[in-house]
């Protein structure tokens, strides 16, 4: 089989985006299958307003259609709803081709965090972009109750995976700091509520790894905070099995893969109970889920490691492609028709 993913989240972005597509990539190959992806790379790009980090490709219609037609895929999956997915939504619509597209990030709470430009008028515009498809992918079950609700339809299930050999308890660092330590990786920007992490009063410290537009102010206004910047593979892997708790504020992840990086360190998770962690904490007892996220970290200190760990072995990008794989297939078959 031959797969086409669009996508206009790429590197050198560092996001779940990014990664999961890369993983994604990896195991669909060792599974045979060949994939191509159709991405910024090779196009002129303009900052996005309020995020110059990410680029936003400029193409045509005309473009984007040779690429799909020199590819010549066997199914089509648009993974974003920039630029590059909006054009190749049109070439398929346009052409009859069914694809299928995925839901990873909550574009109409990003946006109103920092327009605005109400909620309902950006939900409209996702819904009709994903309902052109023949399926909408998404990475847990309250997430699909939850767009169900908002009028989207065709949704399919698709877990998301980890390496549970790089992130391993065994990869302990030593960072210098006092204990315990309690850690928030990834982007720092308006939509992942970080200040409901770091205005907690806790004992130890706080470690924040990652970069992105609010870096530059949070650390002016939280010098006690220790900012890492972006840190990866074998170092980031370090940080996680070094730090006691995994603090996650934000209420708008659609997921959160850096939640099972976490849980496969042996470092329990305090969140608040919203999509994401509801769907990977819950009720296993591998972290502590409040609206008190003060309470919640304090009381995953007392989580075992081993607990966490355990979690973590649950999920694998095997099954992640696996997944995607399947309900690639009818959009395969309804192709061929």
């Amino acid at each position: 089989m031959r797969v086409l993913i669009v996508t206009d989240a790429w590197r050198p972005q560092v996001n779940g985006v990014v990664r999961t597509l890369e993983r994604l990539g990896e195991a669909l190959e060792e599974r045979g299958v060949e994939v191509t992806f159709l991405t910024p790379e090779g196009y002129p790009t303009l900052p996005l307003p309020s995020y110059p980090e990410i680029r936003l490709a400029l193409s045509s219609v005309r473009r984007i259609a040779r690429r799909i037609e020199d590819v010549a895929p066997d199914c089509i999956h648009i993974a974003t709803e920039g630029p590059l997915g909006l054009l190749a939504r049109r070439v398929c619509l346009a052409g009859g081709r069914s694809f299928t597209t995925s839901y990873h990030t909550r574009f109409p709470e990003f946006l109103r965090a920092r327009t605005p430009v109400p909620e309902s008028w950006s939900y409209a515009c996702m819904r009709r972009f994903h309902n052109a498809s023949c399926g909408t992918l998404v990475a847990t079950p309250s997430l699909a109750a939850e767009l169900a609700a908002k009028g989207f339809i065709n949704l399919r299930p698709w877990t998301r995976g980890v390496d549970t050999e790089l992130f391993n308890p065994r990869k302990k660092a030593d960072l210098g700091l006092k204990g315990p330590i309690f850690l928030n990786v990834g982007r720092v920007a308006v939509e992942k509520n970080l200040p409901a992490f770091l205005d907690l009063d806790l004992p130890g410290s706080k470690v924040v790894v990652g970069d992105g537009p609010d870096l530059a102010r949070l650390k002016a206004r939280y010098p006690q905070v220790h900012f890492l910047g972006t840190r990866t593979g074998e170092e980031l892997a370090g940080i996680y099995a070094a730090s006691d708790v995994f603090v996650f504020p934000s209420r708008t992840d659609t997921f959160g893969n850096v939640l099972l990086e976490a849980l496969a360190s042996g470092c329990p998770v305090a969140a608040y109970p919203v999509t994401g962690p509801l769907d990977i904490v819950g009720d296993t007892q591998c972290g502590v889920l409040s609206e008190d996220l003060r309470q919640a970290a304090l009381g995953a200190l007392e989580v075992p490691r081993e607990q966490a760990r355990s979690r973590a072995l649950a999920y694998s990008w095997d099954e992640c492609a696996a997944q995607f794989l399947a309900h690639l297939r009818p959009a395969a078959d309804q192709a061929a028709a």
